[in-house]
């Protein structure tokens, strides 16, 4: 274990022992690693078996953390990983899709949509990505695939 990841698991409260446990907080180290943007972490964590499909509280998985850090490659180790890449949030059936494009994350939503994220998804409030979309290039992103209806 590099000691850079040691210490970030003891800075955070994770055993260093067993590093994929939730800490005392009841926090997900692999969650936590993806909405600070630490990919080293989010691969090494990955690397020791860490549950992709993890969720905190709000009722995000850990993609979402990672479109949350707007973090390319934190991204695509959870999509590598198995992330279910359409999880939706309890709380309002919100997918990770919709979170990038009502946030304004251009490279996200294009990201997400290249490894096959569904924009026909709707939230508790029946709104889909494209509903949201939150700039000019997202909207065209999005309204070109619902117009194909790829």
């Amino acid at each position: 274990m590099k000691p850079e990841i040691r210490d970030w698991l003891q800075n955070n409260y994770f055993s260093v022992a067993r590093p994929v446990l939730k800490n005392s907080d009841n926090i997900y180290p692999l969650i936590l690693a993806s909405r600070q943007g630490r990919s080293d972490v989010v691969r090494f964590l990955i690397e020791q078996n860490a549950a992709p499909d993890v969720i905190d509280q709000y009722g995000n998985n850990a993609l979402w953390a990672a479109c949350y850090a707007d973090n390319s490659d934190c991204i695509d180790a959870l999509i590598q990983a198995g992330v279910d890449i359409n999880h939706q949030n309890s709380a309002s059936g919100a997918t990770a899709l919709i979170f990038a494009a009502s946030s304004g994350r251009e490279k996200v939503v294009e990201q997400l949509l290249a490894a096959g994220a569904d924009p026909d998804l709707k939230s508790h409030d029946d709104f889909t990505a494209l509903d949201l979309a939150s700039t000019r290039k997202i909207l065209k992103l999005l309204s070109k695939l619902v117009k194909s209806g790829d």
